[in-house]
C-alpha cells in the first residue's frame, strides 16, 4: 500500500503498522499532528474487509481527532488506532496486551481510549501494558465510558442547529431520526424523548433498535430507509461515509446533527447539503463531548462539573461555525476546518 500518495494521507506526522504472531494482532495506528498536544484517539477493532479500508478508517479518524481536539479547545492533538479483527470472535486479552505493546513504544505520542469494538473493560487490559491509555474509572464520580458525555454534546449540538436552521428553542414535538443506535445512539433518542421529540430508529442490530422503539415510543426503519425519512433532523450515529452525494441529494431533513465520524463521504457532499438550504453540523464539533470527558480524565483534579461546562462550549463553537457559514456562504464543513486549521496549525 502507498502510504504518501494515499487519497487520506493528510501530512500524517507517523503512521504505524503492528503485528504479533501470537495474539493475532493487525493493527494500524496513526498520529496525524500533535502541535497542541499528543495524539489522542480511540482504539476501533473491526472486521475490515482488506487492509486498505483500515488503513483509510485510521487515516480519516486519525486526522478528523486532530480537528475536533482543536475546535473543543483542548491541549491535544490526533491520533487513532485501528484492530483488524471482528471484535465479538477475536478480541482476546493477548490481543489487547500487544496493541497495549505497540501504543507504549511510542512513548506517550499517543494516547488510546475505548471506540467502536472496545470498552472500558478493554482499556483496563491494555493498560497492563502501557500508561497512555485513557477512559478508565479512576475516581467515584467518574465515568469511564465516555459515551454518555458525547451524547450530551450531539444533544446541546443538535439543539443550536435546530434554533439557527428552523427558528425554535425547543424540540417538542420535532421529528428527529437517528441512524445507529449502539451506546451514544440510544442515549441521544432517550434525551430527545425526554425533550418531547418524536423519533424514527434505525440499526443493524435489530433486537437493540426494536427493544429501545418499544421503550420510547418510536417508528423502525431499515438504515438505508431511514436516510430518506420525512423528518425535521437526521442523526447519523453509525459508522461513517452515510453522507454520499447521491444520499444528499435526495434527503428531506432541514438539519443533520450526528455522532457519527466522518458522516460526509466526500467534501462536495458538504456542498451539497449547503446548496440545497440543510444545515449540517460538523460531526468532529458535535461528537466532541466524549473526547472532552476523556482528556479531564487525565487532569489530576476530575472534576465532574468542569467536564460538563466545558462540552456546553459546543454551543458557543457552533454559533460561530453557523454565523460565518452564513456570512461567507460557504458550508459549515468548510467553515469548521478553516476554524481549526486557524488553531492547531498558529
Amino acid at each position: 500500500m502507498n502510504i504518501f500518495t494515499h487519497a487520506d494521507f493528510d501530512h500524517h506526522e507517523q503512521v504505524v503498522f503492528g503485528s504479533d504472531e501470537a495474539s493475532g494482532l493487525k493493527a494500524i495506528i496513526a498520529i496525524h499532528n500533535t502541535r497542541l498536544g499528543p495524539a489522542l484517539g480511540g482504539l476501533r477493532i473491526y472486521p475490515y474487509a482488506s487492509e486498505e479500508d483500515a488503513l483509510s478508517d485510521v487515516l480519516r479518524l486519525s486526522r478528523g481527532m486532530t480537528y475536533k481536539s482543536a475546535l473543543a479547545n483542548l491541549s491535544l492533538g490526533g491520533g487513532k488506532a485501528v484492530i483488524i479483527a471482528d471484535p465479538r470472535r477475536d478480541k482476546t486479552p493477548e490481543l489487547l496486551r500487544a496493541l497495549g505493546r505497540l501504543v507504549d513504544s511510542l512513548g506517550g505520542r499517543y494516547i488510546t481510549a475505548e471506540d467502536s469494538g472496545t470498552s472500558e473493560a478493554d482499556m483496563r487490559v491494555i493498560a497492563e501494558e502501557t500508561a497512555w491509555v485513557s477512559g478508565i474509572r479512576q475516581a467515584t464520580e467518574e465515568s469511564g465510558d465516555p459515551s454518555p458525555f458525547t451524547a450530551h454534546g450531539v444533544f446541546i449540538a443538535l439543539r443550536c442547529a435546530v434554533r439557527h436552521r428552523l427558528g425554535r428553542d425547543d424540540l417538542s414535538g420535532l421529528r428527529v431520526a437517528i441512524q445507529g443506535v449502539g451506546h451514544v445512539g440510544a442515549e441521544l433518542a432517550r434525551r430527545l424523548k425526554e425533550a418531547g421529540a418524536e423519533l424514527v430508529l434505525a440499526d443493524v442490530n435489530p433486537e437493540n433498535v426494536d427493544a429501545l422503539a418499544r421503550e420510547l415510543d418510536a417508528r423502525v426503519f431499515s438504515p438505508d430507509e431511514i436516510l430518506e425519512a420525512e423528518v425535521d433532523v437526521l442523526a447519523p450515529c453509525a459508522l461513517g461515509g452515510a453522507l454520499n452525494e447521491a444520499v444528499c441529494e435526495r434527503l428531506k431533513a432541514k438539519v443533520i446533527a450526528g455522532a457519527a465520524n466522518n458522516q460526509l463521504a466526500t467534501p462536495e457532499s458538504g456542498e451539497i447539503l449547503h446548496r440545497r438550504g440543510i444545515l449540517y453540523t460538523p460531526d468532529y464539533v458535535a461528537n466532541a463531548g466524549g473526547v472532552i470527558e476523556i482528556a479531564f480524565q487525565r487532569q489530576k483534579d476530575y472534576c465532574r462539573a468542569d467536564v460538563l461546562a466545558h462540552i456546553e462550549g459546543i454551543e458557543a463553537t457552533l454559533d460561530e461555525i453557523f454565523l460565518r457559514s452564513h456570512r461567507e456562504e460557504r458550508s459549515p464543513a468548510w467553515i469548521a476546518d478553516r476554524l481549526a486549521e486557524e488553531r492547531f496549525r498558529d
